[in-house]
């Protein structure tokens, strides 16, 4: 079966949009107009489930098999990172002060309050990032500041899989009991639970769309009226809460609520109108990311903190386009030469995993 290069296509976009976001809600909070800021958010994460929906099937096995894999390559890059953090630290109590470390960390702000500056590792740290409580990795806060989508990613794909598998015949009305809670949640925000819920509630319908368009293609006639409701529900979006909502989507995105719903929905409908519409017949820069966008997505964490260190001396030498344009070629850069260093980092893990496992093996099986 050849490989549809529209999804890595799709995912390469996402992927590219993601870092623009993080380039304008990170480090461009110091330069960047809240304008163009909320408008890095039209492509945004929902993208990803909806992906994951279209190349998701009902075999449990592979499913959780794909996560117990990308589980192990997640707590590699974990340990790697606190390494890389802890070790930073020792390098900058060493040679330096407590003074020059507290300097380095305030260029993130001070929204960004470090937990701990010490030469004692902090192991509880990754045992809680192991299980996905991700407490800030000081040297690099983009990196857990972006990890709440793997989370989710994991809760809802294995409620997505057993759908598929128990109820292939049930999933439109899946799809409705999803949308019904996220209304109601929204209808009655006092209602509206904690923790994961909300997250998965909306995701997973999204998921599960994705998965009912799998090899479909949306008529041409139904384009105009798709992106009709579109526009209509953003006419409405502005009458109802007033102009000022459009400064506050990334506010209701966490947990998602009816405005930022909304506004994810052009980037849903193209992704849809354009699958099975779109050809793409040969790999190139786009679909390299797309297939490795994992790596590119921890990449990006790092490289995303990286930049903060050219945005604070440059940002009051250039107009802020300029600026932002410089920083987000070179997060890209950045996160491409990362995620190749990554995914090297990646291979070592799992042979040292190999290694233990034949060293620990019963030798008599």
């Amino acid at each position: 079966m050849n490989r549809d290069l529209y999804i890595d296509f799709a995912k390469g976009l996402a992927t590219l949009s993601i870092i623009f976001i993080h380039t304008a809600f990170w480090s461009g909070q110091f330069y960047i107009p809240a304008e163009v800021r909320v408008f890095s958010l039209v492509f945004d994460v929902a993208l990803f489930y909806a992906l994951s929906g279209i190349t998701s099937g009902a075999n449990i096995e592979k499913t959780f098999y794909r996560l117990l894999k990308l589980q192990i390559t997640y707590m590699i890059f974990v340990t790697f990172l606190f390494f890389l953090d802890y070790f930073f630290k020792v390098f900058g109590l060493s040679f330096f002060s407590m003074e020059w470390l507290q300097n380095f960390y305030s260029t993130f702000g001070s929204k960004y309050a470090t937990t701990s500056i010490s030469t004692d590792p902090q192991w509880q740290n990754l045992g809680n990032w192991y299980l996905h409580q991700y407490t800030n990795a000081d040297t690099f806060p983009v990196v857990m500041g972006s990890f709440w989508y793997l989370k989710v990613y994991y809760i809802l794909t294995v409620f997505g899989v057993l759908i598929l598998k128990f109820f292939p015949k049930h999933i439109n009305w899946f799809i409705g009991l999803c949308i019904a809670l996220t209304f109601v949640f929204n209808v009655f925000p006092e209602y509206y639970p904690t923790g994961q819920v909300g997250y998965v509630g909306f995701y997973l319908a999204v998921f599960l769309v994705g998965n009912r368009m799998r090899g479909k293609k949306i008529p041409a006639k139904m384009i105009p009226v798709l992106y009709g409701c579109v526009a209509a529900a953003l006419i409405w979006m502005f009458w109802y809460y007033g102009n000022e909502i459009f400064y506050k989507i990334n506010k209701n995105k966490f947990p998602p609520q009816i405005p930022y719903i909304i506004w994810a929905q052009f980037s849903l409908v193209t992704l849809f109108v354009l699958y099975n519409r779109l050809k793409i017949t040969k790999e190139n820069f786009i679909t390299y990311i797309g297939k490795n966008a994992i790596f590119f997505y921890f990449a990006q964490g790092i490289s995303s903190s990286l930049v903060y260190f050219l945005v604070v001396p440059l940002k009051e030498n250039m107009p802020w386009w300029l600026l932002m344009v410089i920083i987000y070629s070179i997060n890209i850069v950045l996160a491409f030469i990362i995620s190749a260093g990554l995914k090297k980092v990646d291979t070592l893990g799992w042979n040292i995993l190999e290694l233990l496992r034949k060293q620990t093996a019963d030798k008599s099986n």
